[in-house]
């Protein structure tokens, strides 16, 4: 299946739409580990540091944290990069100011 192709988006070039897709997969796995490990380890009643000194020297954890990283690294500037084009390209502002009417005829009816 070809990927959409949008302006202003990783759309424009099938290697960034792959590798922001890719990624944000990624970081989707890795911030629901980093958070679920975190508020378990939380509950258990240890410190930050005493989490330090567990994870300290663990492959396993250095592995995770560098994939998450390197994941983020990729991830962001594509993004970035995405919403840069757009705005320079006035579409943002364009549907703001259309779509601003129909936003406050709904905050008068609240």
């Amino acid at each position: 299946m070809r990927p959409p192709r949008a302006h202003g988006s990783a759309g424009d070039d099938p290697a960034l739409y792959i590798a922001q897709r890719a990624t944000a997969f990624v970081l989707a796995f890795a911030v629901t580990i980093h958070l679920v490990t975190i508020i378990y380890a939380i509950r258990g009643g240890l410190t930050a540091g005493e989490i330090l000194a567990r994870t300290h020297g663990n492959r396993w954890f250095l592995g995770f944290y560098l994939i998450f990283v390197l994941a983020a690294a990729i991830h962001a500037p594509i993004g970035l990069r995405s919403v840069l084009r757009e705005w320079r390209s006035g579409a943002a502002v364009r549907s703001t100011l259309q779509c601003w009417p129909s936003r406050r005829c709904c905050w008068s009816l609240v």
